[in-house]
């Protein structure tokens, strides 16, 4: 279900700290997160290896975490350093430490192998604290499958019905996109020409009530499950198709999705600009607006998941809008069968040994 050898956002930065300790179950397993004293962030298995108490409703001494529970205490590395009332510390006394860097906001976590967990890898989302961008989002926690919200990012067509009254006008359902499929991405354009501006653009962007523009979705998904959308519009027939977006404006609207369980996730997205940078309202607005939007995504994909668990449930039925959508879940499937079937074949050959 998973993809374990990659990295994944685990919190935004400004989550974790040393006040209080955070629990968040990634990949099905529980995990406490806290900062060393000079500010390094920490992940550890939320489970003492004792009695399996939450690390997380412990406390903090030094770099090391107490369990609330019986005072076994844990190093960053995860290896028990105290057992309360002996000397010796119980043989395989530890905690699993997961590899984490701290990058573009985000508290990045590498819940596979340890000695796989490349920095260099991590995902591109150099706009959140790029200079001259300014970016700013939130976490939603969504109450369904995570690839479903990926097909959902991945199938903008929805604007038209989900977001008609945010994002969305009728004519973004009419265009045809067009995708491409990489060896680990894909890709998907659509220009929606000459159609009426949608209310969030009309907020932002500056245009008049039931001006036409030409507007663009340029998005990319990559695994295990980031999806970074360029999108905008600019006044009809100003260039913008050509490179033109002087009349108009875009934005890049940036989402890292990470499985807590195998029917719910914690969304991570933010909004990025480069202009007007310096003004504060700008950054609420499009937060505000971004989430009541998204919030309409969150209604529908837990609606679709409460379906999907009741009764017989018939194979699907594509469209060709959902086209950049399973070329993007094939790859990852992909990914993950042969990610298990490695995993097996070392486990049958130490068996073996």
């Amino acid at each position: 279900m998973f993809l374990r050898n990659a990295w994944y956002v685990g919190a935004w930065a400004t989550e974790v700290g040393r006040q209080k300790l955070l629990r968040r179950t990634l990949l099905d397993e529980p995990v406490v997160f806290y900062r060393r004293e000079d500010g390094t962030p920490v992940a550890l298995a939320d489970k003492c290896a004792h009695r399996h108490a939450p690390l997380s409703e412990g406390k903090l001494a030094g770099d090391n975490i107490q369990c609330p529970y019986h005072g076994l205490t844990y190093d960053p590395d995860g290896t028990c350093v105290r057992a309360p009332g002996q000397s010796t510390i119980p043989p395989g006394c530890r905690v699993d430490s997961y590899p984490v860097v701290e990058r573009y906001q985000w508290i990045w976590i590498w819940m596979g192998d340890p000695a796989l967990a490349d920095p260099e890898a991590i995902e591109d989302f150099h706009w959140m604290d790029a200079p001259g961008w300014r970016a700013k989002g939130e976490l939603f926690h969504l109450k369904a499958n995570y690839q479903l919200l990926i097909e959902n990012l991945l199938e903008l067509s929805h604007l038209s019905y989900v977001h008609k009254n945010t994002l969305g006008t009728e004519a973004v359902a009419e265009v045809q996109m067009k995708y491409e499929r990489g060896e680990r991405d894909v890709t998907l354009t659509r220009w929606v020409m000459d159609s009426p501006v949608s209310n969030m653009f009309r907020l932002i962007g500056g245009f008049d009530e039931g001006e036409h523009v030409d507007r663009w979705q340029l998005v990319t998904w990559t695994p295990p499950a980031f999806v970074r959308l360029d999108v905008g519009a600019a006044r009809a027939g100003t260039g913008a198709i050509k490179g033109d977006r002087s009349q108009g404006f875009g934005y890049r609207n940036l989402n890292a999705i990470t499985p807590e369980t195998e029917k719910t996730t914690h969304y991570f997205w933010a909004q990025a600009r480069d202009f007007r940078v310096e003004e504060e309202w700008v950054s609420d607005l499009f937060v505000d607006a971004t989430h009541e939007a998204f919030s309409e995504d969150v209604w529908i994909i837990e609606l679709q998941q409460a379906n999907m668990d009741a009764g017989t449930t018939p194979d699907r039925v594509d469209i060709k809008h959902d086209g950049a959508a399973l070329a993007a879940i094939r790859i990852l499937n992909g990914m993950i069968k042969d990610e298990a079937g490695s995993q097996s074949n070392i486990r049958s050959r130490i068996a073996a040994e």
